[in-house]
């Protein structure tokens, strides 16, 4: 069960939506501030998760999704445990799992927790054919509610720890299968709902639908709700809380290049004041922390770990001057020696 962090019994709705930084906890878990970082395949490394959480703008943090089938196996188990590169400046963390056994997810979700994971979240959300075609996981077991809900309940009897799911609108356009599902998520002991506003077979295209996130507030009665979906700043967040009584709000691409977004987000809901994005100097400080906190990761080879920099430093290059310089440097980089050589070039041109 749930329970906001109040001095009060009752919050009215007037207080609710002046406060848009109300923390909750999940059986104990606290999220605080109720700002969330979605989990990216290829991005939420433990480096970006640490730039995130810095200064506890950032409430909770989840993992790059994990294949629960890919743990049973001894082939592909080295690479799978190479992202458990969680650390205690993360926590809490949620570790997301993926897959459609219900066995091999309880198995999954028992190995996450014995390695420090404080949530494991399982994903009905994932839209790419490789999860949802292949592997018939992700948001393709929201054709089936039954499917769906045994994996939820065998991975909540499988734990003692808050058990979470990220979902999406549904599997087909204009069908919202998720919501049924979610209210019997939610009496299995599922702890929390995270709520992307778009149909799978939308992908990433067109308008989060927000008012889906409002359905899904109405419809569950004991849990929080958060919404997910084409949020990039402070208003959009405090817009989102107004418009659809979500609990929280998770953040995905918009951090992308920009983990200092919750802290700004953050300071302008506690002020009413924009806080400045850093400067071209501090970017490229923290552009050298993510490197150095990627390369502390001693469960790949580190040649692998400086090419999968290359994607993961490239958005912080987007818009900033002679960003284009930047990144084209960023795809060919080798060493942590070239990051350094590429930023001290940059910045003599772009300064």
């Amino acid at each position: 069960m749930w329970q906001r962090k109040t001095n009060d019994l009752v919050i009215n709705t007037e207080a609710r939506s002046k406060d848009f930084l109300t923390p909750f906890t999940m059986d104990g878990v606290l999220v605080d501030p109720p700002l969330l970082l979605a989990p990216m395949a290829g991005y939420s490394t433990h480096a970006f998760r640490q730039l995130c959480r810095a200064d506890g703008a950032c409430g909770l943090v989840t993992s790059e999704l994990i294949s629960s089938r890919a743990l049973q196996y001894r082939s592909s188990q080295p690479a799978t445990f190479a992202l458990f590169d969680w650390t205690p400046a993360e926590q809490p963390l949620a570790v997301q799992l993926f897959g459609a056994d219900p066995q091999e997810m309880a198995e999954a979700a028992r190995t996450v927790a014995a390695a420090g994971a404080a949530i494991v979240d399982i994903n009905l959300g994932c839209w790419v054919p490789k999860i949802a075609r292949k592997s018939q996981a992700g948001a393709a077991l929201l054709q089936d509610v039954g499917s769906a809900a045994a994996v939820v309940e065998a991975v909540v009897q499988a734990v003692n720890i808050p058990v979470t799911v990220k979902i999406r609108s549904g599997w087909q356009s204009g069908i919202s299968t998720a919501i049924p599902f979610a209210q019997i998520a939610e009496a299995i002991g599922v702890q929390a709902i995270t709520v992307h506003a778009r149909f799978a077979d939308q992908g990433l295209q067109g308008t989060a639908d927000w008012s889906i996130i409002r359905r899904f507030k109405e419809a569950i009665q004991t849990i929080p709700v958060i919404g997910n979906g084409d949020v990039a700043n402070a208003a959009d967040v405090r817009r989102m809380m107004m418009d659809t009584g979500c609990d929280g709000v998770m953040i995905g691409r918009a951090a992308l290049g920009h983990p200092w977004l919750f802290r700004q987000i953050v300071h302008e809901l506690r002020t009413g004041q924009p806080l400045s994005a850093p400067i071209l100097r501090e970017r490229a400080e923290i552009v050298m922390r993510h490197a150095q906190l990627a390369l502390q990761n001693d469960r790949q080879p580190l040649h692998k770990t400086v090419r999968e920099l290359r994607g993961q430093l490239v958005p912080y290059f987007h818009d900033v001057p002679h960003g284009a310089v930047m990144q084209q440097a960023l795809v060919r980089i080798e060493s942590v020696e070239d990051i350094q050589r590429a930023l001290t070039f940059w910045l003599a041109m772009a300064e």
